[in-house]
């Protein structure tokens, strides 16, 4: 790649990473102080709609840049293998990651804190971790953040690398160091998954992400008491 071209490629990720930090905390802040004094369905529909504000800056950075959706890395083959890598990835991390710690007694280690009774909670689950928590992580770190170093880097182990660390800060939030490791973790398996699995794209790790993060609450009613 010619130096003009990383140099904007440098911009850009600096731009976009300025974009998704700020915007993430000001997601948390008014998830913290506002959120709640909404009524419940306007409450339910904001929530999806302003976790999106975090991936604005990217997009607006690919859009400048007049990056591919394919940088993102979606492809329009084999859309049904591509969905069904991403169902079958999402449950067998739900059953190893989530299932097996509640069957040896650290249930406490993957418990989000979510007590859902009703079927509609648990619908709403899968559709808020999917459409809004896992596509824009997704977008954002195994999507903007992996091409721009990738770009830059012209290697892939770095790209895995970098997105993934700079996934786990992402939950800094949290305060959790614990989370900050396992989220770095997790990033770099849906690089190494992305990377090395045939038609596993960002569509496929949306779907798995989805399914992960939602199974967690359903694991927990079947548990917890």
């Amino acid at each position: 790649m010619e130096k003009k071209d990383k140099t904007l490629a440098w911009v850009g990720l600096i731009i976009g990473l300025i974009g998704i930090f700020s915007a993430l905390f000001g997601v948390v802040a008014f998830n913290r102080y506002v959120l709640m004094l909404i009524p419940l369905i306007p409450r339910m529909i904001t929530i999806i709609l302003s976790y999106w504000i975090i991936v604005a800056v990217p997009i607006l950075v690919m859009i400048f840049s007049k990056d591919k959706v394919s940088d993102l890395g979606f492809t329009k083959e084999k859309i049904g293998f591509q969905i069904l890598i991403g169902v079958l990835l999402g449950i067998g991390m739900s059953l190893v990651l989530t299932l097996v710690p509640h069957l040896a007694g650290f249930g406490d280690y993957v418990d989000n804190g979510h007590r859902y009774k009703y079927l509609w909670q648990f619908i709403y689950e899968f559709f808020y971790c999917t459409a809004a928590v896992a596509a824009v992580e997704e977008l954002c770190f195994r999507g903007f953040v992996f091409s721009k170093i990738k770009k830059i880097s012209d290697k892939d182990i770095v790209a895995i690398i970098v997105s993934s660390v700079l996934f786990g800060l992402f939950h800094i939030a949290s305060f959790n160091i614990a989370q900050l490791i396992i989220t770095t973790l997790l990033g770099l398996f849906w690089c190494i998954c992305r990377k090395y699995i045939k038609n596993c794209t960002t569509l496929s790790l949306i779907i798995c992400h989805g399914i992960y993060d939602a199974m967690i609450t359903v694991w927990i009613f079947v548990f917890i008491k």
